[in-house]
């Protein structure tokens, strides 16, 4: 009798480790409660994920049963997308980043939100260029509410700032003059992340600056921006050729230790604060300049609906509490996710040191979701690997801008 009991003891701890992944304390939210919703989460594992969670459940008046989402990215993707394929209705919203926002808002797999959660008034506070251009669908219908806003920004170090003579970069001609001051004694002007599967943020922010259009390389605006990064290496020798091997985390690190004097990079200097570099005396956030405009990304993680949710009246009202200034707040101090929202962004609860640049920068620049089509990384792959080429020489500017078309035609 006892080893019976012994065993039924170990059966049910096992069935409760291969649960740990989720919080399922109820199921009614796979059986239509009106009450009750599945949410397929990024967060799960976040220090404020509880918080969080308690918070969110008590002013959406919610059970918010969770399942944590993988965290390798490729198979995170892959489970998604099957999800949302097979009309699997066990999850009601999901968090999906801009790669799945790029593939799926066109399939139909996601509820339109629109007519009941992104209304005019909510709708007019989100960065408008990246609700036009991350999660609209094609036929006009607005499937995500932003989680966040993270800026894809411009980085200075301040010292070398200082050591050019300079206040600012207000210009494209600033730009140049620094780079060219600060690349000396092996150091350089500026440094990016120029790794094929990486490259294209810097490719289409450097296309949006000068006007163009990542998507028209008949644009002589479009040529004239990457004209200007081949000129960066090979002309005025500004930025190494051998960053071309270099991702975020290699970049960082040389910018960190001195070696580069300006980057563009993603988040809110963390990299920085815990190397002990972060500050406005040393390496700090600017206002991007402006060349034909001022214009920069952002990227966000979006919760969206799945349309064979059986719980859509609840997965509603929790897409409401979230796109609320309480919703907003709420992933802001458990999550420092700093608000989508540009009034919410204004609270005075929202209290950073990179609050001035993140206001000026939302009140100053034409704010874009980054370029990307339905086959997303094949798109940016065959996009950097024409790059690698045209800095490289092996192939002209005409051939690389022919080729770009192209591929633009082939993944859309």
């Amino acid at each position: 009798m006892k080893k019976s009991v012994v065993y039924v003891l170990a059966f049910l701890m096992t069935i409760a480790l291969l649960a740990g992944c989720s919080n399922s304390s109820s199921k009614k939210g796979s059986s239509g409660s009106k009450d009750e919703i599945t949410l397929y989460t990024i967060q799960s594992t976040q220090p404020g994920f509880k918080e969080w969670l308690k918070e969110a459940e008590e002013k959406s008046g919610l059970k918010i049963n969770w399942i944590a989402a993988p965290t390798d990215s490729d198979t995170r993707q892959q489970k998604i997308s099957t999800i949302l394929s097979s009309g699997d209705s066990s999850v009601d919203v999901l968090e999906i980043n801009d790669e799945m926002a790029a593939s799926f808002k066109n399939t139909g797999w996601l509820e339109p939100l629109q007519d009941t959660v992104l209304t005019s008034d909510i709708l007019s506070q989100f960065p408008q260029g990246y609700m036009k251009d991350m999660l609209t669908s094609n036929k006009g219908d607005i499937i995500g509410v932003p989680g966040y806003s993270g800026y894809l920004a411009l980085w200075v170090d301040q010292k070398k700032l200082d050591e050019a003579g300079m206040t600012s970069i207000e210009t494209k001609e600033d730009f140049i003059n620094f780079m060219k001051a600060a690349t000396k004694d092996g150091q350089y002007g500026y440094g990016g992340s120029w790794e094929k599967t990486y490259v294209f943020n810097e490719i289409a922010t450097f296309v949006n600056l000068f006007g163009g259009d990542y998507f028209d390389w008949t644009n002589p605006k479009s040529k004239e921006a990457v004209k200007f990064m081949y000129d960066m290496v090979n002309t005025w020798k500004v930025t190494p050729i051998d960053q071309m091997a270099d991702k975020y985390e290699q970049m960082n690190q040389k910018f960190i230790d001195g070696k580069y004097a300006m980057v563009f990079m993603w988040g809110t200097g963390r990299d920085y604060k815990n190397a002990g570099r972060y500050g406005k005396d040393q390496i700090h956030m600017i206002n991007m300049p402006k060349f034909e405009k001022r214009s920069i990304f952002t990227d966000s993680w979006s919760y969206v609906l799945n349309a064979s949710s059986k719980n859509k009246e609840a997965a509603i009202k929790f897409l409401k509490y979230v796109a609320s200034e309480d919703g907003e707040l709420n992933s802001w101090k458990n999550f420092e996710r700093y608000p989508a929202r540009a009034d919410v962004a204004s609270n005075p609860t929202v209290d950073s040191d990179i609050k001035d640049i993140y206001t000026e920068i939302q009140k100053t620049n034409e704010i874009h979701g980054r370029p990307m089509l339905p086959q997303t990384m094949e798109f940016i792959t065959e996009m950097g690997t024409l790059f690698h080429h045209y800095i490289q020489d092996k192939i002209t500017l005409d051939q690389f801008c022919e080729k770009a078309q192209a591929a633009v035609e082939k993944y859309q």
